[in-house]
């Protein structure tokens, strides 16, 4: 009869004891299997130039970060001061990608555009974004047109980061806006590391 009494008492207290757990957690780091992984391969237009395209491969030797934005999302606007601010004087260089610019706000109904009007379409208003919120912080910037990129960097939401090492392997992933302190605190010294690893 007393064990009918403790065993919900004790499925009580293990499911307490992990939700204690879990709400010490930083919900901005969710763990990622990418990391210690290489990046993975594409080879997409470049948003400023409409000849050239970029690929990781490209940057191979040096210490660069990806940031994933676009200029539907909110939360990129936060951040974009910080990255302009930061290219001035940035160490490495930052490559955007433009993530679902056309299908992404669901403003445009993308079915009836051919690639090249969705990527006309996605280079003119990614440009304008950049010009009204104070510039271009990207050494290039790629165009994923259709979040293929993004699903397979594990994209989820913009913006997010990626810091990638001199042999194209990715050891860090920052989800959410970069601030002032991540970039302090956090990015900067993981990019020194890696620089002084080389």
């Amino acid at each position: 009869m007393k064990a009918k009494f403790l065993v919900p008492l004790f499925i009580f207290l293990l499911l307490a004891g992990f939700l204690g757990y879990g709400l010490k957690l930083n919900p901005r780091e969710v763990p990622s299997p990418l990391i210690g992984k290489p990046a993975p391969a594409f080879r997409v237009p470049q948003l400023q130039a409409e000849d050239k395209t970029i690929a990781p491969e490209d940057l191979k030797g040096r210490v660069w970060l990806l940031n994933v934005w676009a200029s539907w999302c909110i939360s990129c606007r936060y951040e974009h001061p910080v990255l302009v601010d930061f290219a001035r004087n940035s160490p490495v260089p930052i490559i955007g990608l433009n993530y679902k610019e056309v299908r992404g706000d669901g403003a445009l109904d993308v079915k009836g555009l051919d690639p090249a009007t969705e990527l006309a379409t996605a280079r003119q208003r990614a440009r304008q974004w950049l010009v009204e919120h104070g510039g271009d912080p990207y050494m290039v910037s790629a165009v994923d047109l259709d979040g293929r990129i993004g699903i397979d960097y594990g994209v989820y939401g913009v913006p997010e980061t990626f810091l990638i090492d001199q042999q194209g392997v990715i050891r860090y992933k920052h989800i959410g806006p970069i601030t002032p302190e991540s970039l302090r605190d956090v990015l900067m010294p993981k990019i020194a590391e890696l620089q002084r690893a080389s």
